[in-house]
């Protein structure tokens, strides 16, 4: 093997590994902690991940402590909690985002947990550019219809203000 090789092929392994869904096996991880609305960590032994729910977008917590940060985050956060902490959890991932997290959707006793967040009308459907290969057409039918029922931050009305336009005021 040469030189070149022994430098590229690790690299490659390195780039497989975050392009390549997990598998997702019946209770594969645990959830540890809730980090906010739309992110979670899970563990399986002594692996950690952090996992960013994809296709949702949570109202924003505030980065400063003794500030609520933006309406019904903290109602979100408590929300995923409720779902989530301390269950057993599959995870379909959709590769990494910018930040090294797992783009991926969460499922707890076969309940997609992204798809939960939309209809109870305490996460949207993510404005960005989507992971690629998720299929966003059901969050899109949940979001209308917690729209329409006015659940959750959909209650904001014409007051209501978009996590991804949130970030852009607060400078993040």
């Amino acid at each position: 093997m040469t030189r070149a090789h022994r430098i590229i092929l690790p690299a490659l392994i390195l780039i497989l590994i975050f392009l390549l869904p997990l598998p997702s096996f019946a209770d594969q991880y645990q959830v540890s902690r809730v980090i906010d609305g739309d992110t979670i960590e899970v563990k399986k032994g002594a692996t950690k991940l952090t996992i960013r729910l994809a296709g949702i977008d949570a109202p924003e917590t505030s980065k400063k402590k003794y500030e609520p940060g933006q309406p019904f985050s903290q109602q979100s956060t408590k929300y995923l909690a409720k779902l989530a902490l301390n269950r057993p959890a599959d995870v379909k991932s959709y590769g990494a985002d910018r930040y090294g997290r797992v783009l991926g959707e969460v499922f707890v006793e076969g309940n997609n947990l992204n798809l939960e967040m939309v209809k109870a009308g305490l996460a949207e459907v993510y404005r960005g550019t989507p992971a690629s290969g998720q299929n966003l057409d059901p969050y899109w039918k949940a979001e209308e219809e917690a729209k329409a029922a006015k659940l959750g931050m959909w209650v904001l009305g014409d007051k209501y203000v978009s996590p991804r336009e949130w970030r852009r005021m607060d400078g993040q």
